[in-house]
């Protein structure tokens, strides 16, 4: 238990009412642990000269029917109920875990059964399951058990793949995937950690229903039968005599409803005190709402030769990635084709939701399980990437590929610390022990300049500032022999100057060893600075390809011209509004035919409007997709003062 997990559980126990429940249940738990045994005599003592008799002295709530002390049978009766709730809980809490992990484990056309069967379940009332399931494993304490037990499970299975759904969004899973380790070991190491306090507090509240539920079964006569008997049961026997002696049902009534209140009062706390009120009886998640469909289908764009040459690392050609929809399949990202070289750095710029990020996730194989990824060819390091995923896939990826996301905060998982999340990658691709690969990870750390690394490989990601994080991200990714590193905004959240020591660790590290880089970034000075070429995306397309040097000098396309136009710079004046590009982007549900500049482009024409221009070759020596491409700059055509820029 780490530090912040004990002070939650010290902050539970600092309320009245965490107090209160945390005292209830030690009490409850005790008597089920040691009571029965100084009053099982007493407890079972037949004394047929006080058959039905009253509440005493000598007998605080009376006799049954054979002169059997109720209040020792009530105390005597704590273990098993106590422990067969428990075991119900545990056999619902495991149910649970199974089927809301097997979407995950199973792949999307599995995992959609068993959602659909969760859902399904969940639509019944839970006691309607309990009786269900009470007559399918017969009446007694382990059917009656296993009926509970299955009948809770379906909604935590549901509160597990909500809470799984959130988490595997995180950065650092993709991380783990890119370094190759298989589902079920993400499973266990990054996703549970993550997830185990909102279970703890649903698991605890579901103890108090559990018992509950299990006192009705044998009120009903299907739970626990004579000779053994359980505070439902004794409930039941009460009910019989209650004219005679009122006291045989109420002491094991209120047996239930303590023990009952105190587990539902401790989960109550445990939820307030780890701040999850929210995660208690989550709801199923709405389903998005359908989107529009596709844009038309883009023509060929120029492509290279068939055979690559030996040093391309990473060679796409024809790329399209879609989701499916109501009105058909969207696709964010149409046609794409590019090369890298080894030891060269690309860079790609455009605006948000031209396709940078999903391009980078697509030749990564991080799309999403929904999303489906279509390539002519998708080659690292001479492997086809668009093969099934595959031991040798996942060790080259592994191994080969790194990946530096945007947000470093959320780029590790917080549950475990740096420097073994780092040595995981060794451990599962190359076979290191515990010991070599946590010294391999402080080596990385010391290659990436973080100061006195064996101290900070032993400390958690919230203990790192946001710069240490992205180095130590770069760092995971140097575990291997890195071919390419794939940068996805890795500069976005940091300050300028830390920008600066992180770009110059990734120019040292591409340098040194020849890998390739592919950044993708907002900011077209820091890919001038960085790249060799740059790569223009705007609606999900490379509308030009060209060397870094022509950026701001000879750019073809008016989209680029607008964007470096738009840049501002030392010598900008200060009494004249920034400018910025007309219109909004291209709604990749909605792209329009022919060129999807042409509502923004000062240069449209007729045929714009009509046919989407090919991404070809120029005059100049560089690739362009445009009607109209220009070899001098035209930034007063492309850009508007952000004064007259319509507010919509």
């Amino acid at each position: 238990m780490n530090r912040r997990t004990a002070h939650r559980w010290l902050r539970v126990l600092r309320t009245p009412m965490g107090r209160t429940a945390a005292a209830l249940v030690l009490v409850v738990l005790v008597l089920a642990v040691v009571g029965p045994a100084p009053w099982n005599a007493r407890a079972d003592a037949v004394d047929t000269a006080n058959i039905l008799a009253g509440p005493s002295a000598q007998h605080w709530a009376g006799t049954d029917n054979l002169g059997r002390d109720i209040a020792f049978r009530v105390l005597e009766a704590t273990r098993l109920s106590v422990g067969l709730a428990l075991a119900a809980t545990a056999i619902g809490v495991v149910a649970g875990l199974l089927l809301g992990t097997a979407p995950w484990l199973l792949g999307r056309r599995l995992g959609r059964l068993v959602t659909g069967a969760v859902q399904i379940a969940i639509a019944f009332p839970g006691l309607l399951l309990a009786l269900f399931f009470a007559v399918v494993f017969g009446v007694g304490a382990t059917g009656a058990a296993l009926a509970i037990g299955l009948a809770g499970a379906p909604t935590f299975a549901r509160l597990v793949q909500t809470l799984l759904a959130g988490v595997a969004a995180r950065d650092f899973v993709a991380a783990a995937r890119i370094a190759g380790v298989g589902r079920l070991r993400i499973l266990v190491r990054h996703l549970l950690p993550n997830i185990a306090e909102p279970l703890v507090v649903n698991a605890t509240i579901g103890a108090g229903g559990a018992l509950l539920a299990f006192a009705g079964l044998s009120f009903l006569g299907l739970g626990v039968q004579a000779p053994s008997y359980d505070w439902g049961r004794l409930l039941y026997d009460g009910i019989g005599v209650l004219y005679v002696n009122p006291a045989a049902a109420i002491a094991p009534a209120l047996a239930v409803l303590v023990a009952g209140l105190a587990l539902n009062l401790l989960g109550e706390s445990v939820a307030k005190g780890f701040g999850m009120d929210a995660l208690v009886g989550l709801p199923a998640s709405a389903s998005p709402s359908p989107a529009a469909a596709a844009g038309p289908a883009q023509p060929a764009a120029e492509r290279p030769a068939d055979d690559a040459p030996d040093d391309v690392v990473l060679d796409v050609r024809d790329l399209t990635v879609s989701f499916p929809a109501a009105a058909g399949p969207i696709r964010p990202v149409r046609g794409v084709t590019f090369s890298i070289r080894r030891g060269e750095a690309v860079g790609v710029v455009g605006e948000s939701g031209s396709g940078k990020s999903l391009t980078a996730l697509a030749v990564s194989r991080l799309v999403d399980a929904a999303g489906r990824v279509d390539a002519d060819r998708l080659h690292l390091l001479g492997t086809d990437l668009r093969e099934g995923d595959s031991a040798a896939q996942r060790r080259l990826l592994g191994s080969s590929l790194a990946m530096v996301f945007q947000d470093p905060a959320s780029s590790f998982n917080p549950t475990q610390r740096i420097g073994r999340q780092l040595a995981e990658t060794s451990r599962h691709h190359h076979g290191l022990g515990r010991r070599a690969a946590f010294a391999r990870a402080v080596d990385r750390l010391r290659a990436v300049r973080i100061t006195d690394p064996d101290r900070r490989a032993r400390q958690y990601p919230h203990e790192f500032s946001g710069g240490m994080r992205q180095r130590a991200m770069i760092g995971m990714g140097l575990m291997g022999s890195p071919a390419l590193i794939v940068a996805d905004e890795p500069t976005t959240a940091l300050d300028v100057t830390v920008q600066r020591q992180v770009l110059d660790l990734l120019t040292a590290i591409r340098t040194s060893d020849a890998v390739a880089l592919l950044l993708i970034s907002h900011d077209v000075a820091v890919v001038s600075e960085v790249c060799d070429r740059v790569l223009v995306m705007y609606a999900g397309r490379i509308v030009e390809d060209l060397p870094t040097d022509r950026l701001t000098t000879g750019a073809l396309h008016p989209y680029t011209r607008a964007l470096t136009a738009a840049v501002p710079r030392m010598d900008s004046p200060l009494d004249r509004p920034l400018p910025v590009i007309p219109g909004r982007p291209v709604d990749p549900a909605d792209v329009p035919p022919g060129c999807a500049y042409a509502a923004r482009c000062p240069l449209a024409s007729q045929r714009c409007r009509d046919e989407d221009p090919p991404l070809a070759r120029h005059p100049s020596g560089h690739r362009v997709a445009c009607w109209h491409a220009r070899p001098e700059p035209a930034h007063a055509e492309a850009v508007r003062p952000a004064s007259v820029v319509e507010a919509s």
